[in-house]
């Protein structure tokens, strides 16, 4: 796949864009400093913050060119590395016999996606929740039972089940476009939703769980990341039963939703344990989870809808990336 990678729509008008667009914030940064519109830490923060940025768009961009075997691999990193943040946020990196089956769950989506089992897929998110259920038991403390269960089933659905559609994805042959057409549209919801809430103000959409956000800008950005998706998906789909004005604008509108509902989410988790971050790897954005938030609801969505109305995806390609599959 690595001749046809910038055949496909997208891939080659993001890699540009993606450069383009970090070199302009560079550039206007340094020079709002010059000019004296911003102070030095200013500066320094969006610099380290723009410096970050590449490092990202390049950690996302480089396997979705490589091929689908580095996308699975991909995703199944973004799910440990985010799971160990949520776990070591929550307490639940202290029950080791959980963090095993969340670990080997993920694990199994990940080569049920090499071999394209998808039924394997499918079935491994309850069969690892009725793990979770059970490997506890033998230790026979039933004192927060429950709470150790919930946690590492709502960790494995968010950060491992959820990411690991960006593996399934991986299987159709569209899938370079399709994951760049949700990276591009959850990214942008976020800028849409900032910029649009700095300028126009007004109240607060949360103020509890997000004090940051308006509803003018949770608004704006439905209805422009709604625009900028049907756009996308127009170019990727034409021609196909997608490709009408209603269904471009549904898989728009479930894409700025839930972008903004999957940043809530995580918003809540971090007010409810007291904490601004979940991690600090990242220098000025703070953990993965902190920066990939937008993304843990929008995958499993994409992919349904776009089955619904294309049949599964993945249905025409290769048996699978593993022999047997």
């Amino acid at each position: 796949m690595k001749g046809t990678a910038f055949a496909q729509p997208l891939v080659a008008a993001t890699l540009l864009g993606v450069v383009g667009l970090l070199l302009v914030a560079v550039s206007l940064n340094r020079f709002l400093f010059r000019l004296g519109r911003i102070s030095r830490e200013q500066y320094q923060d969006i610099l380290v913050r723009s410096k970050t940025w590449c490092w990202l768009a390049l950690g996302l961009l480089t396997p979705i060119v490589l091929g689908a075997a580095w996308v699975m691999g991909a995703a199944l990193v973004l799910s440990l590395l985010c799971y160990r943040e949520f776990a070591r946020a929550t307490g639940l990196f202290r029950e080791k016999e959980i963090g095993l089956v969340v670990v080997l769950g993920i694990v199994a989506l990940t080569l049920a996606n090499a071999i394209h089992y998808d039924r394997m897929f499918f079935a491994t998110a309850p069969l690892t929740a009725g793990a979770l259920a059970i490997i506890t038991i033998p230790t026979d403390q039933p004192k927060g039972y429950v709470q150790r269960v919930a946690l590492g089933v709502f960790g494995f659905l968010l950060f491992g089940c959820s990411f690991g559609y960006l593996g399934l994805i991986a299987n159709d042959e569209r899938y370079r476009s399709i994951l760049i057409l949700i990276f591009v549209g959850v990214e942008m919801n976020d800028v849409f939703a900032y910029c649009v809430g700095r300028t126009v103000g007004g109240p607060k959409l949360v103020p509890l769980t997000s004090p940051g956000k308006t509803k003018a800008g949770a608004l704006g950005a439905m209805v422009l990341t709604t625009a900028l998706v049907a756009l996308l998906t127009h170019r990727v789909f034409r021609g196909t039963v997608v490709d009408r004005w209603d269904h471009l604008a549904e898989l728009g509108f479930l894409i700025a939703a839930l972008g903004q509902m999957g940043d809530l989410v995580l918003s809540s988790i971090k007010r409810d344990l007291g904490l601004k971050d979940l991690g600090v790897v990242l220098p000025g954005h703070g953990g993965f989870l902190d920066r990939f938030d937008s993304l843990v609801l929008v995958p499993p969505v994409v992919f349904h809808f776009l089955s619904y109305h294309l049949g599964p995806l993945g249905t025409h390609s290769a048996a699978g990336l593993l022999p047997g599959g």
